[in-house]
């Protein structure tokens, strides 16, 4: 048998590692062969940490207690809010918004001008009339799970949870929880079919649905996808 290439000698022993052990503290095995890259006009909180590998590009901006695992790429001028949660190998594209406390786990796409939002009442002031402040509204988040990917331009309203493999279509507005592998579209975002870890769309055979990419046979039950041993 050939040797395996390196990306995918890191992509088989990446998977030997527990979930738990990957989230935030483990570190990408090619980490160490990545160049980190802060931009000079990237403005990032003394208190924010971003992992081995990470790129910021410029005019980001990294509030105070944020944790970004390590080969991750965060594009021009984004924005992520306190205490945001990033894990390893996520991609955010340029002019996205995370507000806190969005948390996004391993691989994890955000395409340009995505947001992420945190109120689901906004207001700048309270019935007084008074200028709201933070004590007057508790911030809800959105929970992205690994894999998922969110299309161009879509807004995700907090608070839901995108799924695991999960794919947002460009333009979209999510309102609800998104299933695992689910592909969603439309403003408000509906379901509209399955996709595999690959992205591509799973494939009707023999009544089940068929991932192309890595041969996985699955089938909807329910509303969810579920994978057939």
């Amino acid at each position: 048998m050939e040797p395996l290439g390196r990306v995918a000698e890191w992509q088989t022993r990446w998977l030997q590692v527990p979930v738990s052990a990957r989230t935030w503290g483990f570190k990408s095995p090619l980490a160490h062969e990545m160049t980190s890259h802060i931009a000079h006009d990237a403005e990032i909180s003394d208190s924010a940490q971003i992992g081995d590998g990470s790129q910021v590009w410029n005019l980001t901006q990294v509030r105070d207690g944020v944790k970004i695992g390590s080969a991750c790429v965060i594009g021009r001028s984004v924005y992520i809010g306190p205490g945001v949660r990033i894990g390893n190998n996520c991609k955010i594209q340029n002019n996205a918004l995370v507000y806190d406390p969005a948390v996004l786990d391993d691989g994890v796409f955000v395409g340009p001008g995505v947001i992420l939002t945190n109120d689901r009442v906004p207001r700048a002031v309270t019935p007084d009339g008074d200028l709201k402040s933070a004590a007057d509204w508790d911030p809800v988040g959105v929970r992205i799970g690994t894999g998922a990917s969110i299309g161009a331009g879509s807004v995700c309203v907090a608070p839901i949870s995108i799924g695991a493999w999960a794919m947002v279509a460009a333009g979209s507005t999510v309102i609800r929880d998104v299933p695992d592998h689910a592909l969603v579209a439309g403003n408000p975002a509906r379901l509209i079919g399955w996709v595999g870890r690959g992205g591509t769309r799973l494939r009707e055979q023999d009544g089940l649905l068929v991932d192309a990419s890595t041969g996985d046979r699955d089938r909807e039950t329910d509303g969810l996808l579920v994978l057939i041993a």
